[in-house]
Order: C-alpha cells, then sequence, then structure tokens
C-alpha cells in the first residue's frame, strides 16, 4: 500500500477587510491598558495577522453547512462533519479536502495547507499614519442594554479596520495517487475536488471571518489571486501557470477552464 503526491497547486491571494475584521488573540490580562476582545497579532511585529486556522476553519465551517452535512464528531463542546465510513468518505469532498483524525483507518492524507497571512507592508504603513486607539487598529464599543433596567453594558472590541490588506496569502491542494485496502485516492478526484476550495472562498466572501460577524465585522474580499501547479517529475525545477484573476468572481467563472488546464497538465 503507498501513496504518492502526483502535484501540487499552489494559490496565492490578498485578503482585503471591506469591514473592521476581529479575529480574537490573548487578551491583556490584568496589564494596564489590557483588552477583553484583543485581536491576534504577530508577536514579532505586533501587527494583527489571519491565523491559517481561522481561515481554513470558516470555509470548513460553511461548507458543512451548505452541504447539510451531518454534526457527528464531537471537539470538546464543538461539533462538526467527519466521515468515519469508507463509502461516505471516497465522495465526501469537505472531508477529503479538509481532511479527518489520522487515527480513522480510511484516512488518507489532507489534500488543502492554509498558511497563516500577515498584514500587508503599504496597509501598515496606511494605519501607522492614523490617529488609532491602538497600534494598527480600532476600539469599537457595543453596548448591550438590559432589557427591565434599560443600563448600557459597554463591551470594546478591537478590530482591523477596514480596508487593510493582507497578503501575500497562500493555500497548498495535494494531488494524491495510491490505492489500499481501505482507501482510494483518485488524481482526477482530487482535481475536481479543488472545486471546493474555490466554493468555500466564495461561501465566505458572503459571510464573514472572525467574531461578530452578525454585528457587522468580519467582511472579507479575495484578490490578486494567482494558481500554479508543480507536477513530481520537475517539482523543483518549473512551476506551471494556470491563470491570474483580480477577484474571486473572477475565477468562478472560469473554474472548468482551470480544472481543464489541470487535467490536460497531469494527464488525467
Amino acid at each position: 500500500m503507498r501513496i504518492q503526491a502526483q502535484a501540487r497547486v499552489f494559490l496565492g491571494f490578498h485578503v482585503r477587510a471591506v469591514t473592521g475584521l476581529h479575529i480574537g488573540g490573548r487578551t491583556g490580562g490584568i496589564e494596564i491598558g489590557g483588552l477583553d476582545n484583543p485581536v491576534i497579532r504577530d508577536p514579532l511585529t505586533n501587527r494583527p495577522l489571519i491565523p491559517g486556522s481561522s481561515l481554513k476553519g470558516k470555509m470548513r465551517s460553511l461548507l458543512e453547512k451548505h452541504h447539510g452535512l451531518a454534526m457527528n464528531r464531537r471537539i470538546g463542546q464543538t461539533r462538526i462533519h467527519s466521515c468515519s465510513e469508507r463509502q461516505d468518505y471516497q465522495s465526501c469532498k469537505v472531508c477529503r479536502v479538509f481532511g479527518i483524525p489520522g487515527e480513522e483507518r480510511i484516512a488518507t492524507p489532507t489534500r488543502l495547507l492554509v498558511r497563516d497571512i500577515l498584514l500587508t507592508d503599504d496597509s501598515a504603513e496606511r494605519l501607522e499614519g492614523f490617529s488609532l486607539d491602538r497600534p494598527y487598529t480600532e476600539v469599537k464599543t457595543e453596548v448591550a442594554i438590559d432589557r427591565i433596567t434599560s443600563a448600557a453594558n459597554p463591551r470594546p472590541l478591537e478590530r482591523v479596520p477596514a480596508g487593510a490588506e493582507f497578503g501575500p496569502g497562500e493555500m497548498v491542494y495535494t494531488i494524491y495517487s495510491g490505492n489500499g485496502e481501505e482507501y482510494t485516492c483518485d488524481p482526477k478526484q482530487d482535481v475536481e475536488f479543488l472545486g471546493v476550495v474555490f466554493e468555500g472562498m466564495g461561501l465566505l466572501e458572503q459571510d464573514y471571518l472572525g467574531g461578530s460577524g452578525s454585528r457587522g465585522s468580519g467582511k472579507v474580499a479575495f484578490g490578486n489571486i494567482t494558481l500554479e501547479l508543480r507536477t513530481k517529475e520537475d517539482y523543483f525545477q518549473k512551476a506551471h501557470p494556470i491563470g491570474k484573476y483580480k477577484a474571486l468572481s473572477e475565477l468562478l467563472s472560469e473554474q472548468e477552464k482551470v480544472v481543464s488546464a489541470l487535467r490536460e497538465n497531469l494527464g488525467v
């Protein structure tokens, strides 16, 4: 039994905060000026960032709901979808792309990895030129009203201001081949399932990233998208360009062309 990586698709992009973005980080505790709801930051530069886990997890969550998948596994107090039967797993785009626990006998390698995305230098310099509440961020005060006494309970929320851009971001999608007693890795199917990544990005643009999305935060947009393919035959020698797109809508409209180009390059 053997699994072999046939190729990798490198998807580059930028993420723009259309509205203020809050992805929670470690609280300030008892330090002076500490916030109850701070954003996560790069400890070396103190700039806000988008963790790859936040982006990947939100895309998966939206896809599970969009396709009506059963929430059949618990991680602590959280319920997610995870296939445990071979027949279900072989046809489940979400589990094949985003992965299932490695101890499952049917498990094959996760196809998609998502890297952390840093604030661009241009956005950092622009934000440094404004008088903000904290370095690179604003503090939005939300108020909860007691329904009986009408007393106000202010809740400060740290956000990256609208218009800030993160990038370059990178997702890496691996295409596998191989057969075993409990699994099958079909390169042709992996190429087709890449579409679920684009679908997840589209769902995210119509939803929100991070916290307080129902109260206005977290709308994002993907841009400056590039697609490249590296095959096992010339992996370190050559990257095969697949396409460049200014916006996600352009990529989604040419999704069939992308799949055809990958098939042609891979001969599947």
